[in-house]
């Protein structure tokens, strides 16, 4: 048993994701819980916010508030983001994508210019990195996404209905709900609720473990989004091949800018792990609903990636609460 819980201990989120991929296989290829499947649906569709917001509570009632500004990394993260951006709209207008090509690129932008995850924080705070930092950058991440997705869509896919002022408001009540209400919540809890702040920060790991929980319904999510998707199998895995090298190549290039302000670990998620349930709702909502495969495929990567890292931390010894 001791053997078992250390495993899953080390494994959370290959374990989440596998649970998470044969839950929904079993529930979706199993006539006979067909009605469990009807009646649970909705129902983990309302507890994923919840996870989201247990999570970001517990993470920023570990934050020191004094210290969440704007630094130079952020900086330069921020104009990678808009220059990878701008370069594959300009790609796409030059040309003339359309088609299959077209949702391929498609894809891969809501890929890029998707926010920073709001669990990143989490993942960030466990590799040793600046928690305060990093939940900055979550901020002015969303900022940033909310000024490009009003301005690029309308240029690739014409039949995207979107003005500025509607995206940008849209984006931002997003914000509020999932990034600010957690953050006023846990700044009143840090400062009138003491017992209750000690018992909260005092739980080890306790934001990474309900994100494992989140991530679980998530995987299950993509995976029916996959399995539902109306399109040749190869052209799919041409999708989650592309969404493996883009998320290498960004989790790659934070790091690269990162180490110029000692700041690797916080750089490398800032720019590679994504918020990927925005990024397929912006696919499905203003671009072809297939381009969703593309995000729903780099949130595997991506937490591959983090189990990879965290497990590196681990064996050197280095791995921090969270």
């Amino acid at each position: 048993m001791t053997a078992f819980i250390r495993f899953l201990k080390d494994w959370t989120l290959p374990v989440a994701m596998l649970s998470g991929s044969l839950i929904y296989l079993l529930f979706a290829f199993t006539p006979a819980l067909d009605g469990a499947a009807t009646f649970l649906a909705p129902v983990c569709d309302q507890i994923l916010p919840l996870f989201m917001f247990l999570i970001l509570f517990v993470t920023f009632c570990k934050v020191d508030f004094k210290k969440l500004a704007p630094v130079q990394w952020h900086l330069w993260i921020g104009v990678q983001q808009v220059a990878f951006v701008a370069l594959l709209v300009a790609l796409i207008l030059w040309f003339r994508m359309s088609g299959y090509t077209l949702i391929l690129m498609e894809a891969v932008l809501t890929c890029i210019i998707g926010p920073c995850a709001a669990a990143a924080p989490v993942v960030t705070s466990k590799l040793g990195g600046n928690l305060e930092e990093m939940t900055t950058y979550t901020f002015l991440s969303n900022f940033i996404t909310a000024l490009l997705i009003p301005v690029c869509f309308p240029m690739i896919d014409k039949a995207a209905d979107i003005s500025f002022a509607a995206a940008f408001l849209k984006i931002l009540n997003q914000v509020c709900i999932v990034l600010l209400l957690p953050m006023l919540l846990a700044f009143i809890v840090k400062h009138t609720m003491h017992r209750f702040h000690k018992w909260v920060t005092g739980v080890k790991d306790l934001s990474y473990y309900l994100w494992g929980c989140s991530l679980m319904l998530v995987t299950g999510t993509t995976v029916k989004n996959i399995v539902h998707a109306d399109s040749p199998v190869g052209f799919l895995l041409l999708i989650a091949g592309l969404a493996l090298m883009l998320c290498i190549v960004q989790f790659a290039t934070g790091r690269f800018i990162g180490h110029y302000f000692e700041a690797t670990v916080e750089a490398g998620q800032a720019l590679g792990q994504k918020n990927t349930a925005f990024a397929i709702w912006i696919a499905y909502t203003y671009l072809n609903p297939l381009s969703s495969v593309g995000p729903g495929c780099y949130i595997l990567w991506q937490n591959i990636i983090n189990s990879v890292e965290i497990w590196r931390e681990r064996r050197k010894g280095n791995l921090h609460a969270s």
